[in-house]
């Protein structure tokens, strides 16, 4: 299969470099010092003992690598403007994009039925942009469950898991998310098909809500944040609000709340995605973590105090690091 993964950091570098060792013909969207490791000694893939060494074609243009059977997203929210308006040479007729994303997609309330059936939320897709630029209908969404970083450009550790679940935003377990899970699990990796990706989005949004912008905040790791009695009540009393918000949409949290918070502290001593990002002064994900649960919140009716208070300290603390857009 041709295979492109748009965005090569931690978890596409991850999915690129199994891909590769599978025999897929692979190719990777980067750029800046990462693209020029990429170019001049391959993707190096450290995982467990192993140290998978591979050389996928890579480019900053899309136009450069031609038309694939699947496109994986896998960047960072304030990055897919870009994404989706130079994704076209990459797209055949039948060409699959799969978002590996975090946080709430734009694609969310696509095929999601009800009065909220094709909404779009403004926090997460302003101007309608993403919507209009890729068609539902090639749109798989995917929930990662691993853990990953770029310890130097080029060089992809990985921490812990290896689950990826996928899903049409329709429902349901459609032919191709069936082959799709063949090709993620034929490359070593575990797949499972939702048969309502919006509930594992939400499941994950849990956890990734809280910690992310409480772990900028404090600075701590999963593992510290979940020990720590003050930073766990306010993590605990995040979730608590965002599991009300959930139940208006029909969205079940999946596990009790101290469990959510276990799951994530089983990781360890791992810096989140979002504080990675704050400390290579990348922009991060607080319109899809909290602003979109928050839009959501008002449009269910549902008061959500802590996580109000802890999204305008992160908006300040990103602010001041030239991290997110003036007042």
């Amino acid at each position: 299969m041709r295979i492109c993964i748009y965005g090569a950091g931690a978890i596409g570098g991850y999915l690129g470099a199994m891909f590769a060792e599978a025999g897929h013909k692979v190719s990777l969207v980067a750029r800046g010092e990462h693209l020029k490791a990429l170019r001049a000694n391959g993707l190096t893939l450290e995982i467990g003992d192993r140290t998978l060494k591979s050389r996928p074609a890579a480019s900053a243009d899309p136009a450069e690598l031609g038309a694939q059977d699947y496109v994986f997203v896998s960047v960072k929210a304030p990055a897919l403007p870009s994404v989706v308006t130079s994704i076209g040479p990459l797209l055949g007729p039948d060409t699959v994009v799969v978002t590996a994303l975090n946080g709430v997609p734009w694609w969310f309330f696509q095929g999601f039925g009800g009065e909220h059936d094709g909404r779009r939320l403004s926090s997460v897709d302003p101007d309608g942009l993403l919507t209009r630029s890729l068609e539902p209908r090639r749109i798989v969404g995917c929930v990662v469950h691993a853990g990953c970083s770029v310890p130097a450009p080029g060089i992809i550790r990985h921490a812990s898991g290896d689950l990826f679940v996928i899903g049409d935003p329709a429902g349901g377990a459609t032919p191709r998310c069936q082959v799709l899970q063949q090709i993620i699990v034929g490359a070593g990796l575990r797949c499972d098909i939702s048969p309502r990706i919006q509930q594992a989005v939400w499941m994950k949004l849990l956890g990734n809500a809280s910690m992310g912008p409480l772990s900028v905040l404090t600075g701590g790791t999963l593992a510290g944040m979940a020990r720590d009695p003050g930073t766990r009540k306010v993590s605990a009393d995040m979730i608590v609000e965002a599991i009300a918000v959930g139940r208006h949409f029909g969205l079940d949290p999946g596990m009790t709340v101290e469990e959510r918070i276990e799951l994530g502290a089983r990781l360890g001593e791992f810096k989140t995605s979002m504080l990675q990002d704050f400390e290579k002064g990348r922009p991060m994900e607080l319109d899809t973590f909290l602003a979109a649960i928050i839009e959501m919140a008002r449009l269910a009716g549902v008061a959500t105090p802590t996580i109000d208070a802890v999204q305008a300290l992160a908006l300040h603390k990103a602010r001041q690091a030239g991290l997110y857009p003036p007042l």
